[in-house]
């Protein structure tokens, strides 16, 4: 069998008139979510009384104002937690891969181990670990 014969029968199987059912239901869906939604927004109680409408903050009264400014050390400490852990997760395919990967693998690991730990210098050298202050 020739490739164009295989192109041809795989081109019969693969047609729309497959994908209606999932269509269908889909829409069918859709239609139910949205009227569950409508449902509940007419039938359901609108007693807005104090108590319902008043923050919740899981028991605690709320005092204060949320705009009161804050140190931003512990969420620059966080977004540098999450860039070097991407950058960690990247060795994970050079460790399953590293014989298929050879001597030009290992160049490359290098490369990246060494832009890492430059970044890592130049967070430790502008004193963005430092909490005193």
């Amino acid at each position: 069998m020739d490739w164009f014969t295989f192109l041809l029968d795989a081109s019969s199987v693969n047609n729309a008139d497959k994908y209606f059912p999932i269509g269908i239901q889909l829409i069918f869906a859709a239609g139910f979510v949205a009227t569950m939604l409508a449902l509940s927004a007419l039938v359901g109680p609108k007693r807005k009384t104090k108590d319902k409408l008043a923050t919740f903050t899981s028991g605690i009264e709320s005092h204060g104002d949320a705009r009161q400014p804050m140190a931003i050390k512990y969420f620059l400490v966080a977004i540098l937690f999450v860039l070097f852990d991407v950058e960690v997760i990247f060795f994970y395919p050079y460790a399953v891969n590293f014989k298929a990967l050879g001597w030009a693998g290992f160049g490359a690991v290098l490369m990246f181990v060494a832009f890492f730990l430059v970044g890592f210098i130049y967070i430790i050298k502008k004193g963005a670990l430092k909490w005193e202050d």
